[in-house]
């Protein structure tokens, strides 16, 4: 064998590696340049420069192409730590391939072909120098914590307590445990000492699995409840089931046998869903010091109540609200028309699954109160968002408040319509009977992007808070967190009351999250702010036809993210960053309510919001509140219908093209991702936060979940994943939340934020979970484990139960 055939040989790994760095550098160029022409960074044009003459000098075998490249390594890794810092999610990205094409170069595999031929060769030593510092920066990195908030709440209790109405400590009898809406159970069994001696008691499967006959957007988001020495859950298709809570086994099972204009198909409607059923127990009131009723309202009487005493109110997907009796399972005939009160009744024309309750209905003395979903973006001509209540005996209907029609209350007349296309109220609502108020978190007029035609009566009420009479359904007060709004900024969570401790003294308040980051702390007697809430000057420019709000509200109480810049694009790899950078600048984004535009604006915080449904918990003794922030960006872009193609379609409310036929504009609307499949914008996408309520303050905050269950390599990396769920506190000091995008059910301790306990699911955690005393004097916490079709989690049909080991 020939030397020169062996060296030659040899040259074959620096040559092809000569070639990728060759071919990556000309398409860092290309795109460099045409990030540069829209006002980029000018790095990508830099950094292909030096790749292709790196490239083109391995190629020739000249060892100055180690130099070259070390040169490039070292301004790469200063160009990344200005950016990022020692943010270790955004630096490694920027710098892996290339520390990795670095020590190929550096191997002696790949570098001694370069420098056997040449008698001094240039660039080994510097090339090493280059290696070793951008690994240390990636292993720097490692113990940082950017975006962290590292604090402790200091104190295990203060002189408050809970002003929501009393029931047992073992039980949680309503959604957000009371009608306050806390998700705070007062019991003290389980605490950050014992916690990590969690383990499974029980698990169920329901039998309630998706189909090909069901919408993409099939979510199991059921909280259940534990009264009546049994736990009530509902699933996805409005099926309930009474379980006995020490064993999961089933006492009764009723299915509403839902159904379609095609029978049990339902693809084609926007989602499926039940977030919970609602209790009333008529013994419970008459022991209670909550005002009674003017009998006027109540035609139903003791003895229609004693008939089925206790029972549960099911909301279904076809529009009915179900009366059943709690005991046995069995309808309650005396309510509505044979046990049902039909949802469908003078709301109009809509399309199959496009209006119905997904959330459980508020619980009264003496009624029971509803609002309803309305698919989103399909047109203007929608289905009332009336309010209605009925009489919790008889079902009869008390009244209404339709947004559209605000100040007649009285129940509509026989063969009437409510407004069509009037803001609904598609979360949950929140009681003081105390107090004599209901608090309704609205929603918007259709469509959520274009609002050149809304009435007088939407501008006032949308994307707001809404106190209303109990007794006769009169407006009390309204605050507007959205002026005008036109990126799906609806009220997507219960409002929390709660008594806080000021230095003005005890506040009644009411504690709303919203999508776009503000946590308003109202008054809830006057709806006058308890926390300041500022006018702060918004982007203007909407497309014709269209005017955006000068101002909106912000809270002094708030989760907002940083707004976006260039340096925020992110990817897993130079190209995908490069690539979104370039998405980024031919995009509209001019900070928070950017208006949507037929260029395509971005939306940052996105309409999945900072929060929604999931709400958050409060602990009224210790006075904090613990919650799951969400932060993903969102492109809106406005088509003009002329040019809407033929066949183009909507795949769910946030894919697709959404046709909002009627208005001047279809719109697209999806996250602002690479192409890839990751978002542009770099983590944390998820965090875990407590914010003490006497001052109004955030007092930790931190990174939650992985990317186990997110990423091709099952890695469990704290990246800080979006959560769609709510999180529960209790007495006992700890946390506990099942939402992320990850697997888990995780406890945390209120104080400080530290993760505590953490259990893999079989299926995706999106639900609030809840907990109880069993019959065996022991706590326990229960989550429903069902996954959520839009958001891709694993989908299953689980309740599990744990309780401590002995």
């Amino acid at each position: 064998m020939s030397t020169d055939s062996a060296f030659g040989r040899s040259r074959l790994a620096p040559s092809l590696l000569g070639l990728v760095m060759l071919l990556m550098g000309l398409g860092l160029l290309v795109g460099g340049v045409k990030l540069a022409t829209l006002g980029g960074s000018l790095y990508y044009v830099i950094a292909g420069l030096f790749l292709v003459v790196t490239g083109v000098l391995v190629l020739m075998g000249r060892s100055i192409a180690l130099g070259i490249y070390a040169v490039f390594l070292l301004g790469s890794t200063v160009w990344s730590l200005a950016e990022t810092g020692l943010d270790w999610w955004q630096l490694v990205p920027r710098l892996s391939l290339w520390f990795v094409l670095g020590l190929l170069l550096w191997l002696p595999w790949f570098r001694k072909p370069l420098v056997l031929r040449e008698a001094a060769p240039k660039g080994t030593s510097v090339l090493g120098v280059a290696v070793v510092l951008a690994g240390a920066c990636a292993v720097a990195a490692q113990f940082t914590s950017y975006g962290d908030i590292s604090g402790d709440l200091g104190r295990d209790g203060t002189d408050m307590a809970s002003a929501a109405p009393a029931q047992p400590d073992g039980e949680w009898q309503s959604y957000g445990r009371t009608e306050f809406g806390e998700r705070y159970s007062p019991l003290k069994q389980i605490t950050p000492d014992n916690v990590g001696k969690l383990t499974e008691a029980w698990r169920i499967r329901t039998g309630d699995m998706p189909t090909d006959k069901d919408p993409v957007e099939l979510t199991n988001q059921n909280t259940p409840l534990k009264v009546n020495g049994m736990l009530y859950a509902c699933t996805a298709h409005s099926k309930v089931l009474a379980l006995d809570p020490d064993t999961g086994k089933e006492i009764w099972r009723y299915d509403p046998q839902i159904q379609g204009p095609n029978g049990n198909d339902f693809r084609g409607w926007a989602h499926m869903t039940c977030r919970g059923v609602s209790y009333y127990d008529e013994a419970a009131y008459s022991k209670s010091d909550v005002p009674s009723v003017p009998a006027a309202l109540s035609t139903a009487g003791q003895a229609v109540a004693t008939s089925c005493p206790r029972r549960l109110f099911l909301p279904t997907a076809d529009a009915r609200l179900i009366a059943l009796n709690a005991d046995t399972g069995k309808v309650c005939e005396d309510f509505g028309d044979k046990g049902v009160v039909n949802l469908r009744a003078n709301i109009g024309t809509f399309t199959p699954g496009g209006y119905y309750a997904t959330s459980p209905a508020a619980i009264t003395r003496n009624l029971v109160i509803i609002g309803g979903h309305v698919t989103d973006n399909e047109s203007t001509n929608e289905p009332s968002g009336v309010i209605r209540a009925f009489d919790v005996h008889d079902g009869h209907l008390v009244w209404n408040w339709d947004a559209g029609n605000p100040d007649d209350t009285a129940p509509i007349a026989e063969g009437k319509t409510y407004t069509r296309n009037s803001p609904n109220m598609w979360s949950l609502a929140s009681v003081d009977e105390k107090l004599g108020m209901i608090y309704l978190p609205l929603g918007n007029q259709m469509p959520d992007q274009w609002g050149g035609n809304r009435t007088p009566e939407s501008e006032k009420f949308s994307a707001g808070t809404v106190a209303l009479d109990i007794e006769t359904g009169k407006l009390k007060w309204n605050y507007q967190f959205t002026h005008h709004d036109l990126w799906d900024m609806d009220v997507p969570s219960q409002p929390t009351l709660v008594d806080i401790k000021t230095a003005e003294g005890v506040k009644h308040a009411l504690v709303q999250p919203t999508k776009q980051g503000s946590l308003y702390v109202l008054d809830r007697t006057t709806g006058s702010p308890i926390v300041p809430i500022q006018e702060v000057d918004a982007p203007k420019g909407a497309v014709e036809g269209d005017h955006s709000s000068p101002t909106q509200a912000r809270s002094e109480l708030n989760l907002l993210p940083p707004e976006l810049n260039e340096k925020a694009m992110w990817g897993v790899t130079p190209f995908d960053q490069l690539l979104c950078r370039i998405q980024f600048k031919s995009l509209r984004y001019e900070g928070q309510y950017t208006p949507p535009s037929v260029q395509g604006s971005i939306i940052y915080p996105g309409n999945v919001g900072v929060f929604n449904w999931g709400a958050v918990s409060v602990d009224p003794v210790r006075q904090m509140l613990f919650t799951s922030p969400n932060y993903m960006a969102f492109v809106s872009q406005l088509v003009p219908r002329a040019k809407v193609e033929a066949g183009s379609k909507r795949e769910s409310e946030t894919s697709g093209v959404q046709p909002n036929t009627g208005a001047p504009y279809a719109v697209i609307m999806h996250p602002l991702m690479s192409p890839f499949g990751v978002p542009c914008q770099a983590p944390a996408w998820g965090y875990v936060a407590g914010i003490d309520l006497t001052t109004a303050k955030v007092i930790w905050k931190h990174k939650n979940g992985t990317s186990r269950d997110s990423s091709p390599i099952p890695l469990n990396l704290t990246l800080g994943v979006p959560s769609m769920g709510g999180s529960m506190v209790t007495a006992g000091g700890v946390g506990f939340l099942s939402g992320t995008l990850d697997q888990y059910i995780r406890a945390y301790d209120v104080k400080n934020g530290k993760k505590l306990w953490e259990s893999r699911l079989p299926a995706g955690g999106q639900s609030t979970p809840m907990t109880y005393t069993g019959k065996d004097g022991e706590q326990y916490v229960l989550s429903v484990v069902g996954g959520h079709g839009s958001l891709g989690t694993k989908m299953g049909d689980y309740i599990i139960a744990y309780k401590l080991s002995k």
